[in-house]
């Protein structure tokens, strides 16, 4: 017999669907409940479980829209089983969405996936040894690599170091735990900057060059995936690029530009909308057009997420993170890492 739900929401599409814009329908299909949609993956919430102090899992099972991720990417962050997905959230003090999914987001509720990103994923023909290195919220892609490794059956030694201050806050450590007593290729180590170490597989202090050569004397034979504050990637970048045999980082707070030394304004032709702005050099793009009254999409801020690409008609642009520049047009120019270096056509 169909659902309380399904009634309702077969009646409005049958009713509706020839003549209503398809953003409509889904929005009233979604009032009832329901995650069937035209245009939008929709999942629903069918278990909820605490992982720390500040961290959640929620349990998703998506609509026929949804179309699989890499593990170690965004949005959708571990293994996909039997049709269910799961994301992580670690409240963030003062976030909204953060905050949002961790107070208010319960089963039965219903809430949209967007496009899986990022870049922090296992390479096709794996390297000879694995080194992952969490601190804070970047456990979550690093959580996905290791279960997917699991998955493979270890097919490599595979060593996590997970930084955290207290033991409260540390995330899937029962699941790790058990997975370190298990599998003889894969090591756990926990460090802590306040607490003390009590267990075996624990360490106190924050990266160092000495720690590592004590837990990973084969660093030059490992390939190093690093995740955290951009503060903490930083670090232990420093640490361990110059040793190993390759390093991949992706860090979840925004950059910190340095402030141009003799900033000047350039031009800046807004086609789409026929805007004309003066924007001054050395800063990114979406941080100068806000500052303007204008709101760009935008998404993690940082280079990773793609959302605020945008086309780039002409122009020179300098890349704030790496130091490129890059002259003349650019079809996926992303505002939120790039400056103006002169005068620019952009596809906005």
């Amino acid at each position: 017999m169909p659902s309380p739900v399904a009634r309702p929401v077969r009646f409005l599409r049958r009713a509706l669907g020839p003549l209503a814009d398809p953003a409509i329908l889904d929005f009233w299909t979604r009032e009832f409940g329901s995650t069937a949609s035209r245009t939008r993956v929709l999942a629903r919430v069918v278990a909820r479980r605490e992982e720390s102090a500040r961290a959640i899992t929620l349990e998703l099972q998506p609509n026929r829209r949804f179309t699989g991720f890499t593990p170690g990417q965004h949005d959708t962050r571990v293994v996909e089983v039997d049709g269910r997905i799961s994301l992580s959230v670690q409240k963030v003090e003062g976030g909204v969405v953060s905050g949002h999914l961790y107070s208010r987001i319960g089963v039965g509720d219903v809430v949209e996936l967007g496009a899986a990103f990022g870049q922090m994923t296992l390479p096709t023909v794996l390297p000879e040894r694995l080194l992952f290195l969490a601190a804070g919220s970047g456990i979550t892609p690093l959580m996905s690599l290791t279960r997917e490794l699991d998955r493979r059956g270890m097919p490599v030694p595979t060593t996590l170091i997970y930084w955290a201050r207290h033991r409260s806050d540390l995330c899937f450590l029962p699941e790790l735990r058990a997975l370190a007593a298990r599998e003889p290729d894969f090591v756990l180590r926990i460090a802590l900057t306040g607490d003390a170490a009590t267990a075996t597989d624990e360490l106190r202090g924050r990266p160092g060059a000495g720690l590592f050569t004590d837990t990973v004397p084969d660093l030059a034979r490992r390939a190093v995936f690093a995740c955290g504050p951009a503060g903490f990637v930083e670090q232990v970048g420093c640490l361990v690029k110059p040793v190993a045999r390759s390093f991949t980082s992706e860090a979840f707070t925004p950059p910190r530009f340095a402030a141009a030394e003799s900033a000047q304004e350039v031009t800046v032709m807004l086609a789409r909308s026929n805007r004309v702005l003066r924007v001054p050099t050395g800063q990114p793009l979406l941080v100068a057009l806000e500052a303007q009254g204008l709101r760009p999409r935008s998404g993690c801020r940082m280079g990773i997420c793609n959302t605020c690409a945008c086309p780039k008609r002409d122009g020179l642009t300098r890349d704030l993170k790496n130091g490129g520049d890059s002259a003349g047009p650019d079809a996926n120019l992303r505002i939120c890492i790039n400056g103006a270096q002169s005068d620019l056509t952009l596809d906005l």
